[in-house]
This record gives structure tokens, sequence and C-alpha cells, in this order.
């Protein structure tokens, strides 16, 4: 089935934001373009690549949580909570839905996967479930993978390749591709060039300019592994002394 419009348009700042200069989130400069000038979010995926500190997990954590997901992670009808770190950001964000796109969706944060496999085993659905807790790291990934994204709607991701081999991570790959091929849309935060290889793909480079359009070849993060593959011994003799 194909969709007029993804499932979100478009990101923009609400009349009523309650906004504080200068104070956190504020003050990353990130946060502050997609405040004041929006975001148009197109179909398929986008990529927020940037160093740590940037802004991409805030922002994506934000849109995931302005769309209904729990900020910790899961779909919107898993609302688990242990303990609020989230940014105000979300009750800034407004966010314009598309005409006639699915509701459904899926919020995998790595940091919080651990407590959302919890909550699964406390409030058990019909059907049966992989034993999360009994996998490794990176299968556990695989099998939400599996079990979650599975049909068209919006997909957040907050650095997914945290618990994937190379492997795993084109398993990742071949996933999101089928998503979007589905009618899905996908925004993800990320540190690996890999995932960020995705044909088709948009990618908006963070950092203390604020957010960029980029081609992957492009970016920071693919020349700094480039050379660092190609010659580790010179990054490794500077930091060693």
């Amino acid at each position: 089935m194909e969709f007029s419009q993804p499932p979100v348009v478009s990101i923009s700042r609400r009349a009523d934001a309650n906004t504080r200069p200068g104070s956190w989130p504020m003050t990353v400069p990130a946060v502050a373009q997609l405040l004041d000038d929006g975001l148009r979010l197109p179909p398929g995926v986008t990529f927020l690549v940037g160093e740590n500190g940037s802004g991409k997990s805030t922002i994506v954590e934000a849109v995931a949580t302005a769309y209904g997901f729990s900020p910790e992670g899961g779909s919107a009808f898993s609302q688990h909570r242990t303990r609020a770190t989230e940014s105000p950001l979300s009750d800034w964000l407004q966010l314009q839905r598309g005409i006639g796109a699915g509701r459904w969706g899926f919020f995998l944060r790595a940091e919080t996967m651990h407590a959302f496999y919890t909550y699964l085993e406390q409030n058990p659905s019909r059907g049966p479930e992989p034993a999360f807790h009994e996998m490794s790291h990176g299968e556990s990934f695989l099998a939400i993978l599996e079990t979650r994204f599975d049909s068209p709607g919006f997909y957040c991701l907050d650095e997914p390749e945290a618990a994937l081999s190379f492997g795993s991570t084109l398993t990742l790959i071949a996933t999101l591709h089928r998503i979007v091929d589905e009618g899905g849309q996908v925004l993800c935060a990320t540190h690996s060039p890999v995932l960020a290889a995705l044909p088709g793909a948009n990618i908006l480079e963070i950092g203390s300019w604020g957010m960029r359009s980029a081609a992957w070849e492009d970016l920071e993060l693919v020349q700094h592994w480039r050379s660092y593959l190609d010659a580790p011994e010179r990054y490794l003799r500077h930091l060693l002394g």
C-alpha cells in the first residue's frame, strides 16, 4: 500500500513553547536551529550524524516522544518508564502528520532496551515472544527487528549499531530498506559509517554549526574512519605517546 505522505511531514516549534534561552538544550546549536527553522522530514530514511554531545540523540528522543512513543523506547502502546532523564524539547515540538499514513511505529533506543525487555516480560502480549533477556545484546536487537519492524509506520532509532556486529548492521540496513519500500519512514541517530551508507538516505550532519545536509562521502565521520583504517598507527602513536 502506498501513502500519499510519510508519517511525519515536518517538525516545527509549538506556538506556546516555553523555551528558556541560555538553558539546555537550547544551548545545543542543532536544537536551536530545529526550533528556529523547523525541519521537513522527507520520505525514507533520515540519518543524524555527529559527535557525542552534538544533539542528535536529544532530537531523536524528542521527536519520538512527540510522536507518542515512550522516551525510553518501544511502541506507542508500551508506555514504560524507569527514570525520567529526557529534555523538555518534546514539549516544544509540533509534528505535522502525513495524510493517509499509518500510525504504527517503534522507538529503538540502545541504552534503555534492557528495561524494555523487562517491561515485555511483565506485560506479555497474547502471542509468544522471544526470550530477549536470554539472548546476547546483538541477538535481542535482531529479534526486535524481526518482531517490531514489521509494518509501514514511523521508526525512530538512537544509535542502534551499539549492539550490532558488522554483519548484523547489514541486516539492519536491509530491514530499513524494506520498511521504506513498504511506505514507512525512519529517523535515526548513528555513529556508524556502514549504516549511514544506506542508498537513498537523507543525511544531516550535526555539530557546532547546527544541522546541514551532507553526502555520505563528505561526512567527517567517514573521513575519520577512512584515515584510521588506512593507517591506524598514526592515530595510536599520537594517543599512546
